[in-house]
């Protein structure tokens, strides 16, 4: 046993009265209500639109999750040593990730074929993505999309689970420094393997669940911006709970201004990182004015959409920028809070423009796309042909329907994010909320900027 047991606070446990304990059943009860009843629509007349809602909400708070187990996975891999009193919060955001495989089922065995036109729908463009997507009807129909789903799912638990036990394991050996280096050369060797299994697996999920509602467009960033997407709303999601855990009593003197500033600086950047891919992806799209493209833009710019979309880059990237830029907000308690606010707010809003332009779309766009095909879709760029294509694909903007929100929005949102805040609140309040078997905790507590 070491001679010196491992520097730690003291407020480290979850306060047996007070809003943190009672969260599992606060979030918990409207997150069963939110859920059940959205997915009891799913057998009525307003199915189509159940099934979009609760893939909105489903993507954006599974986004979180992965947000924080690409977090984890960094910070084992570089050793990083400031963030040892945060890293419990991402844990156990992280180990909620089964919890998602159990809400997938509504999408794969009730949703599949309202929500995915290639698995009923077919002409010369969905053909030559059948190596990928699968085949259209019979008894073939989703198989390939079920069992990479499959996959996707059995990484993240497995890595999500490693790395929280793994703590967790580390925390009872905290004054035994061999059995505590141990570990975190475990932990380190996981990470370094998992984050390219996690950045595949990922950019793969975000291909199948979101990019193939339309599934004529195409973009070879689109899960690069579902992750910028993902680890900006995690890194916002963090900052506020770390917040929220002071008020609650814990951490007063573990988490610090320091310890805020990494964070808010961290928001910053991954505000910089979504701009930075999301205007590539645009740029090389309107560039190359390819209609199986431009579609995806062309159905957001019309029916109410368009105002989002031009709205973007200023609540997306310029105000929050321009706020956080400055290093006295992100050392501010309330400066911060705000901007992840403020960020997290625009990531769902983000997600929605992902999702719900899709809805009662397809038709409109399959007739599109097939009277393209008849004028020439695979026409030279610049010849009459090739006009009438893009003509073609611009009508799928007017036959989309325009921007509404529905009540099964709201309960669908309501119900995921509920789930997700009671097991994770249930998991975060088994164990200390800090990593106080950390070799790098007390490196953590005297962490400062400079």
């Amino acid at each position: 046993m070491s001679s010196h047991a491992v520097e730690r606070p003291t407020d480290i446990t979850m306060p047996s009265t007070g809003l943190w304990a009672k969260l599992p059943l606060i979030a918990g009860i409207p997150g069963l209500i939110g859920t059940g009843f959205t997915i009891a629509m799913m057998f009525g007349e307003h199915k189509d639109r159940a099934f979009f809602s609760y893939l909105f909400a489903f993507m954006t708070v599974l986004s979180v999750a992965l947000g924080a187990l690409a977090f984890v996975l960094i910070q084992h891999v570089t050793r990083a040593g400031w963030s040892a009193v945060v890293r419990r919060v991402a844990e156990s955001a992280m180990a909620t990730l089964p919890l998602f495989a159990l809400l997938f089922i509504p999408i794969a065995v009730l949703g599949f074929h309202s929500l995915y036109p290639w698995s009923h729908e077919s002409d010369a463009i969905l053909e030559a993505k059948r190596w990928w997507l699968g085949a259209a009807e019979g008894n073939g129909s989703g198989q390939k999309f079920y069992v990479r789903a499959v996959i996707f799912f059995g990484i993240w638990t497995v890595l999500s689970q490693l790395l929280w036990r793994w703590s967790v394991a580390q925390d009872k050996v905290a004054d035994d420094k061999v059995a505590r280096d141990a570990i975190s050369d475990k932990l380190q060797t996981l990470s370094a393997g998992g984050i390219f299994l996690f950045a595949l697996s990922l950019s793969f999920a975000a291909i199948d669940w979101l990019m193939s509602l339309q599934p004529h467009w195409y973009s070879t960033m689109y899960g690069v911006y579902y992750f910028a997407g993902a680890i900006l709303g995690f890194y916002a999601f963090l900052a506020l709970t770390l917040m929220a855990l002071q008020k609650g009593g814990m951490l007063k003197t573990a988490i610090t201004t320091e310890h805020y500033h990494d964070v808010g600086k961290f928001v910053f950047g991954h505000t910089v990182f979504w701009a930075y891919i999301t205007f590539c992806q645009f740029m090389l799209i309107w560039y190359a004015n390819i209609p199986e493209e431009t579609e995806f833009y062309m159905v957001r710019m019309t029916g109410g959409w368009q105002y989002i979309s031009l709205a973007f880059p200023i609540i997306h990237f310029f105000m929050p920028f321009l706020f956080l830029v400055s290093r006295h907000v992100k050392r501010s308690r309330v400066g911060l809070a705000i901007g992840a606010g403020w960020l997290l707010v625009v990531h769902v809003i983000d997600l929605y423009w992902n999702v719900m332009p899709n809805f009662g779309a397809h038709g409109a766009e399959h007739a599109v796309h097939a009277d393209a095909a008849a004028h020439g879709a695979e026409a030279v760029h610049g010849t009459a042909a090739h006009g009438a294509a893009v003509e073609a694909a611009a009508a799928v903007g007017h036959h989309a329907p325009g921007l509404h929100i529905d009540l099964l929005d709201i309960t669908a949102f309501v119900g995921i994010v509920g789930l997700f805040l009671a097991t994770f609140a249930l998991i975060l309040k088994r164990n200390a909320v800090v990593c106080i078997g950390d070799p790098r905790l007390p490196e953590s507590l005297r962490h400062e900027n400079y």
